[in-house]
């Protein structure tokens, strides 16, 4: 893959899921269960956001990090098609548990693993941007103490580099403690797309209130910057100059599996921002990419290309 081809370059973290289900309640210490369902992938959201970009034809790059063991070297393998800069970590790669519930809830047990090693100066030798315009995703800072630290050096040297900056907080595993907020809102100054669900908006803003919210957490943005959060099977609601855009996914059946779905759209909506599609069109084709990868289990089913009509 030529690097001046490649436009979307995501900075975040990969790790190994296991997701098994479905639960109907948690079972008594020291029993065993047999659940209809499991699938080991690579997982993370950087890594979600890559392969969905992988999906829809979209050319990536992933810059990122694995454990020096048998599942990182699993995990490196995983990302073919995508020009994949990952860090080899002293370390066991890190693995998460995902049990999906019958109620559509789901609980995570994360390992720290090789993220709490992934470097500042692994990305910042490996961010380039193309000759054309060009976006960083930035993804799961709280999950990486390394970066973390030097994180409004890392986005600034983007911005300099000539990328516009997406950024997809998650979530601080402390909690939104004030020093958090503040923290965070340091970083919007260099955002030209705050991708956040809605919980995270109301955490950032202090507030209970999302209307309130948003113009809370747009003082802080770049003026031409767009907000967009995503508000689960409601869809996503976006803002930018003063403009308002909704889209609400058409109605699907039950799915199993929602990890993943913001993540996927992101690409959506990255892709579709990066071929010069307004906020309204691209909310609808992160909308779009989500709900095409979500109803499939297991994701390994997916081939890449195969959904290619989803950010159109």
């Amino acid at each position: 893959m030529d690097r001046d081809s490649v436009q979307l370059s995501i900075v975040g973290d990969v790790g190994v899921d296991l997701v098994m289900g479905t639960l109907d309640g948690w079972p008594q210490i020291g029993t065993e269960l047999l659940l209809p369902h499991s699938e080991l992938r690579a997982g993370g959201s950087g890594a979600n956001a890559a392969l969905a970009a992988r999906h829809i034809g979209v050319p990536a790059r992933l810059v990122s990090a694995t454990g020096n063991d048998t599942l990182g070297h699993w995990l490196a393998g995983q990302f073919h098609g995508i020009r994949a800069d990952l860090q080899t970590c002293d370390s066991d790669t890190t693995i998460s548990v995902g049990l999906m519930h019958a109620n559509g809830e789901r609980n995570f047990f994360t390992t720290g693993g090789h993220l709490q090693q992934f470097s500042a100066d692994h990305v910042l030798e490996h961010l380039h941007a193309s000759t054309s315009p060009s976006i960083a995703l930035f993804t799961a800072p709280f999950l990486l103490p390394a970066l973390r630290g030097r994180y409004e050096e890392l986005l600034s040297e983007a911005v300099n580099r000539g990328f516009q900056v997406a950024l997809d907080t998650g979530w601080p595993p402390e909690g939104w403690h004030p020093h958090v907020r503040k923290e965070v809102q340091r970083w919007l100054r260099f955002c030209d797309h705050l991708l956040i669900n809605e919980l995270e908006a109301c955490s950032i803003a202090g507030t209970n209130d999302l209307d309130a919210a948003l113009p809370m957490i747009e003082w802080h943005l770049k003026p031409s910057a767009s907000l967009v959060v995503k508000v689960g099977a409601r869809g996503a609601i976006g803002r930018e100059r003063n403009r308002y855009a909704q889209r609400t996914p058409a109605a699907t059946g039950a799915i199993f599996d929602t990890i993943g779905a913001g993540d996927a759209f992101n690409a959506g909506y990255l892709a579709a921002r990066l071929r010069g599609a307004s906020l309204a069109h691209s909310l609808e084709a992160g909308c779009n990419t989500a709900q095409a990868i979500l109803p499939r289990f297991p994701r390994k089913a997916i081939h890449a290309g195969e959904l290619a009509f989803c950010a159109s």
